[in-house]
């Protein structure tokens, strides 16, 4: 199983393991991961599981597509490697992803 690592906003580590197919968001749920609210459940109608994808791993997640563009104007403090963990489906090749949490979600 893959591994994830996530990083508050205040330095801490947490490495999971996440199954592939599922979402970085449902991996964060179902780890008790803080910082990931995921208040629409991973519909990309919110933008309460946002993060921040370490810039080597940009590549490999991929471009965000357009409606989840559109809801990350309602984040907090959006960056170049901003994504919404319901839109990144956990494969093999993302063994390793880190992926940071902002200080608050939108």
């Amino acid at each position: 199983m893959p591994q994830i690592t996530f990083i508050d906003a205040q330095g801490t580590s947490r490495t999971v393991e996440g199954e592939v197919g599922s979402t970085v968001m449902e991996v964060a749920v179902r780890n008790g991961v803080p910082g990931i609210e995921a208040e629409c459940g991973g519909a990309c109608a919110c933008a309460t599981c946002h993060v921040y994808v370490d810039d080597a791993w940009l590549a490999a997640t991929g471009q965000a597509e357009p409606m989840e563009e559109d809801m990350l104007d309602f984040a907090f403090d959006v960056r170049p490697g901003s994504r919404l963990s319901c839109q990144i489906r956990v494969r093999d090749e993302l063994d390793g992803l880190i992926v940071r949490t902002p200080a608050r979600q939108g």
